[in-house]
Parts: C-alpha cells; sequence; structure tokens
C-alpha cells in the first residue's frame, strides 16, 4: 500500500510528473532506443531477405501476362460459358488484341506463356499475329481458324478464361507433375514430363544421406575433440575448420580431380589391390554424397562438439565407480546429453543441403541433380519465372514444414549451438 502510493505520489518539483508516468516515459525511451539500433538490421533483412522471398512465393500463383497483353479477350470471355467455341464477339477481342500485339511486339511474350501449358503454341500465336493485322472485317472466328488451328482448340480458350484474375494455380500444379486438362480440370501430368516429384523425392534422399553420413563421420571426431587436452584440440580444431575458410567451388572442384577415373582415389585404391579396375567414383550419387558430406562435415560437428565440450568428465567417472561398463556408461549417461547438439547439427545440415546446386552440378550425374538445378535452369535459361518461383516456395515450405515437426516431435527450445 505504501509503495502504491509512492508510486502514485506527484514528484516534488517544477513540473509535479507523477512518478508512474515518469518510468514509464524512460521505459518508452529504452524501447525506442532499442529499436533504432536494431532498425538497420531490420531494414536489411526486410529488403534483401523478406521482400524476395515474399515475391517469389507471388510469382508462383500471380502471372498477368495474358491479362495484360490480351485484354480485350480475356474481357469478352467473362460471358463465355465453357461449353463450345465462343461466340464471334470473342474472336472479334481476340483479333485487335493480336493486331496490337503484332503494333507493339508482345505476340512472343503472349505465345512464350500460352507455350507453357501448350507446346507448340507459340509459332502459331506469332503467325496469328501477322497475319490478323491484315484483317479489316469480319467474320473473324471463320478467319482466325483458318490463319491457324490454334483458334479451334477448345483448351486455348480454357486457358485464356482462367487469366481472367491473374491468379494462377499452373505453376504449382505443375511442379508437383498436375496439370490442367483440355476441360479445366486438374489431371496428372504426361508420363513424360512428370519428373518433379522424383526430383523431391530424390533432393530429400540426398540431404538425408549427407546428413547420416556427416552424423557418422562427426561424432567420433567432435568425441576427441572434447576430451582431448586444450591445446591438442584447438589443433585439430584448425583442421576441422580450415574446409570452411575455402571456397565450396574449390573444394568441389578438388574432388573432380581426386575421384576421377585416374584420380588419386582410384590410383590408391588399385595399388593396395582393392579394385582391378578405376572405380566409377564421379558424376554419379556416389561422388555427390562425398563432396557434400566433406562440405557439411563442420555444419555437422560444430554444435555436437560444441555440447560435448559442457558435459562434465564427473558424470560418466561416477557411472564407472557404480560399476557401468565403458559401453553402458557411454551410452546411458554420455550419448544422452549430446542429443541437442546432434538434433542441431543434423537440422542444420538438412536444411543446407536441401538448396544444394554446386556440387551436384559439377561431380553428380543427369540423374543427381537436385530441385535447385531446376530452379536455376528455369531461373537462367528458360527464363520461366513461375515454375522457379513454384519449385522454390515448395522447397520452402517443405523446409518450415519439417521446422514445425521438428518442432514439435522434439522441441525447438532442446535444440544447442553450444
Amino acid at each position: 500500500m505504501s509503495s502504491m502510493a509512492m508510486i502514485a505520489a506527484p514528484i516534488n518539483g517544477p513540473y509535479e510528473i507523477p512518478l508512474r508516468i515518469t518510468l514509464k516515459r524512460l521505459e518508452r525511451r529504452r524501447k525506442l532506443q532499442a529499436f533504432l539500433l536494431v532498425l538497420p538490421l531490420l531494414l536489411f533483412m526486410a529488403i534483401t531477405f523478406v521482400l524476395p522471398i515474399g515475391r517469389m512465393i507471388f510469382n508462383a500463383v500471380h502471372d498477368d501476362t495474358l491479362l495484360i497483353r490480351m485484354p480485350r479477350t480475356v474481357a469478352a470471355l467473362r460471358e463465355w460459358d465453357g461449353k463450345d467455341l465462343p461466340d464471334e464477339a470473342v474472336y472479334a477481342a481476340l483479333a485487335e488484341d493480336l493486331k496490337r500485339s503484332r503494333e507493339r511486339m508482345t505476340a512472343s511474350e503472349i505465345g512464350t506463356r500460352i507455350n507453357y501449358e501448350l507446346p507448340g503454341a507459340i509459332s502459331q500465336l506469332t503467325l496469328s499475329a501477322a497475319k490478323a493485322s491484315t484483317l479489316t472485317s469480319g467474320p473473324y472466328k471463320a478467319a482466325l481458324i483458318e490463319i491457324s488451328p490454334l483458334w479451334e482448340r477448345h483448351e486455348v480458350w480454357t486457358l485464356l478464361k482462367r487469366e481472367i484474375s491473374g491468379y494462377t494455380a499452373y505453376y504449382l500444379l505443375r511442379s508437383i507433375d498436375y496439370q490442367y486438362g483440355p476441360d479445366g480440370h486438374i489431371v496428372a501430368s504426361p508420363p513424360d514430363t512428370a519428373v518433379f516429384r522424383d526430383v523431391f523425392v530424390r533432393t530429400i534422399g540426398i540431404s538425408i544421406s549427407v546428413t547420416a553420413a556427416a552424423l557418422l563421420l562427426g561424432f567420433p571426431v567432435a568425441y576427441l575433440l572434447a576430451t582431448l587436452p586444450l591445446r591438442t584440440s584447438n589443433l585439430l580444431m584448425i583442421m576441422v575448420l580450415l574446409p570452411l575458410w575455402t571456397s565450396v567451388l574449390v573444394r568441389t572442384t578438388a574432388w573432380v580431380i581426386l575421384l576421377q577415373q585416374h584420380g588419386v582415389v582410384n590410383e590408391v585404391l588399385m595399388a593396395l589391390h582393392f579394385i582391378s579396375k578405376p572405380a566409377e567414383l564421379i558424376f554419379n550419387r556416389v561422388g555427390t554424397v562425398i563432396a557434400m558430406t566433406h562440405i557439411q562435415l563442420p555444419f555437422t560437428l560444430l554444435p555436437i562438439y560444441s555440447v560435448m565440450r559442457t558435459i562434465p568428465p564427473s558424470h560418466v567417472r561416477a557411472a564407472r565407480s557404480l560399476g557401468a561398463g565403458p559401453f553402458y556408461a557411454f551410452w546411458k549417461i554420455y550419448f544422452p546429453q549430446t542429443l541437442p547438439g546432434i538434433a542441431a547439427g543434423c537440422l542444420l545440415s538438412f536444411i543446407m543441403c536441401l538448396g544444394y546446386y554446386i556440387t551436384p552440378a559439377l561431380v553428380g550425374g543427369a540423374s543427381d541433380q537436385m530441385i535447385s538445378y531446376f530452379v536455376a535452369l528455369y531461373t537462367n535459361e528458360e527464363l520461366n519465372w513461375g515454375m522457379a518461383s513454384a519449385l522454390g516456395a515448395i522447397l520452402l515450405t517443405a523446409t518450415l514444414l519439417l521446422y514445425y515437426v521438428f518442432n514439435k516431435l522434439i522441441g525447438i527450445d532442446r535444440i544447442k549451438m553450444g
């Protein structure tokens, strides 16, 4: 009671401000100072991380190419019932849009967008735009169908009608091997183009293999580093950290030299009579996993080592003094305390493996390329930003889902990085 009275009591002074208000002002000032200190970082993260990812996700579901380049046709299709071919008014709008695309040299852009769903359409649309510019009067329906059979295909009109809103699920469906059928229903992609589900499974499989290999190799080394005298462990730690200071491209190129048919590894194995002829160690899954494991090893090892350094040796000594054998004391006393570090190292390594591009591209074969390869392909060569964004969005969603499941099953608060 007395303390509340003191807080509510006014301060004796020229302004007579209550103590509670003064404390609130000081608290707000401290919060404002803290916010101003982190504001540059927040802006940097927003500009370089949040906005690009948001734009990528938006591109995965939004494509207004046809809506902008063919506004009259798309607007005329609003009243189309989708059963038979559109009426003369829609074809007249199409002829006008084709004339404008010819004038503005946007016919190839329209054709490219339609070509994503109807292969071979780009040449027919370019031809239609060239010949439509000579049409001066109707009837346009018969004239355009005579120019190109593209305009009597029902699926092209179904496609154009779907573009009324500018939002499309085509890229996401295509990324999981589905597409729109001729009648507008969602169907499975043809077997010769259904490749992305296998690529996602392959990406997850390679990531799991590399994470497991890095754990099997990294755990004993981390244990050795944690139990050796500090001077010796520091020397070994430099050897562990050395790959981190070297470019990924350099390390991958080094593995190309080591694993090639007449490389160091094959020559040593043949000299020791383990193999009679050079083994296929590169441009396949074996080379990919070996090179990626080498790169990921420090990222798996360091969190485990950091946790091991905090485990008191007296715990194992106490177990041994109570009669436990070396393996029992290690397995029942020491190993459970390393699980937070193992979880952190494996989660970090697995998530990093999901986005690998350079290493599989250099040391892997055609069947070893991961999803990042196709993202780069659609971004740099195909210039299909919708597919690249959809594949990236699915990969991001899978990563966040993995994080969510991991948090639910194990608890992210149990992960320790040191």
